[in-house]
């Protein structure tokens, strides 16, 4: 029950940890390989627009991202996000994974 509620909370926050480059997902931990940066929309920038976007994401057995769906996160932000998203490697794994990840951009571009 303890572990059902964690993991639970895992996945409402979007737990991808970009300094180690882990995500988690219910009852799976698949491992970035490659992680593409989003580049950061010019008038977003321009707007001082930051903050995060939170996609929900189906990954392949071969590690590739086959689908990247904004769950929320301003609008301006949300294509970047899934541009980026769909590029990145995961470890490989016996089966598909959904998974919730955090995008971040900070408001002042970097």
């Amino acid at each position: 029950m303890v572990r059902s509620n964690i993991l639970s909370a895992l996945l409402r926050s979007g737990a991808l940890l970009l300094a180690t480059g882990h995500a988690f997902a219910a009852g799976s931990h698949r491992t970035v390989v490659t992680r593409v940066p989003p580049v950061y929309p010019e008038l977003a920038r321009r707007m001082h627009i930051g903050g995060t976007v939170v996609l929900h994401l189906t990954v392949q057995p071969d590690g590739s991202v086959s689908e990247a769906k904004v769950e929320s996160g301003h609008a301006l932000l949300g294509p970047a996000a899934q541009d980026a998203v769909k590029r990145w490697k995961f470890e490989p794994s016996s089966d598909a994974t959904d998974m919730v990840v955090d995008v971040n951009f900070a408001s002042d571009g970097h």
